[in-house]
Order: C-alpha cells, then structure tokens, then sequence
C-alpha cells in the first residue's frame, strides 16, 4: 500500500513528463514597450487637454449670466456679466433654447470695457424662431 502525503514540498509542482506538452519558461519582460505606450498615451491627453483649454477654459474671458427676463414667442432679454483684461473687449456667443433643449436662437456679442474696467454688465435682446424657455452665454473669448 501506498501513502499519500497530504502536503506538497515547497517550489514548483512536479509533472510527469510529456504529459501536459512543453512548459514555457518564463517570458521576457519588455520595459521599454510600456514605457513607450506611457509616453503616447500622455502625449494624446497632454494633446487634448491643450485643444480643450483653448477653446473652453480662458479664465480671463469670464462670464455669467444676471438674469434673463422678457420672455416673449419671439424674444428673450439677457443681462450678464463678463470679466475681461483692464480696458479690454470680449466677443460673447449667446443663445436661447426651448423646452425641449432645442436651439432657437444664437448670436454673437461683443463687449468693451469702459476705461479701465474688468468687469461688463450687458443686457442684449435676442430674437427667436420659437418660444424661448432660457437664455445663456455659451462662451467668450478675444476678439479676432
């Protein structure tokens, strides 16, 4: 009779020969593979976040929104506020949308400080295809 050990001796298992096919050995590590798709993958966010900082994230063009009040079928009156550089201009994209989120009006603006201002309270009327639930500055930026 044989016995069977209930515990296995440390290290690697034991198989029998030919059984199982040819056992690999361990594969090469390829450091400078992962270091290159690092290096591009940082390189595509760095891509993109300098792409989305220009067209979205100048913080000297700032602007929000007071109110908007006149609500009519055909109209809607937006007073906001822009931040620019002292005795600078800024051109605003405003638009109105429905009730649905759809857009029904959209208009440039633009805006100069008087003097050495930084910040411009404007009121600006925009026309409408359709009945206007809100009005709201989209962006600002320089002017051309």
């Amino acid at each position: 009779m044989t016995e069977t050990h209930a515990t296995t001796t440390p290290g690697a298992p034991v198989f029998p020969p030919g059984r199982y096919g040819r056992r690999r050995d361990p594969g090469r590590r390829r450091p400078w593979l992962t270091g290159a798709l690092l290096a591009v993958a940082l390189a595509f966010s760095g891509l993109v976040t300098f792409r989305l900082y220009q067209q979205y994230g100048d913080p000297t063009y700032d602007a929000q929104v007071i109110t908007y009040t006149d609500i009519t079928d055909t109209q809607v009156v937006v007073e906001f506020q822009v931040t620019v550089p002292p005795g600078g201009s800024a051109v605003c994209l405003l638009r109105a949308r429905d009730v649905a989120g759809a857009e029904v009006s959209r208009e440039e603006v633009t805006v100069t400080a008087p003097g050495d201002e930084r910040s411009i309270t404007t009121r600006h009327r925009l026309a409408t295809s359709a009945e206007p639930f809100i009005g709201e500055v989209v962006r600002c930026r320089p002017p051309a």
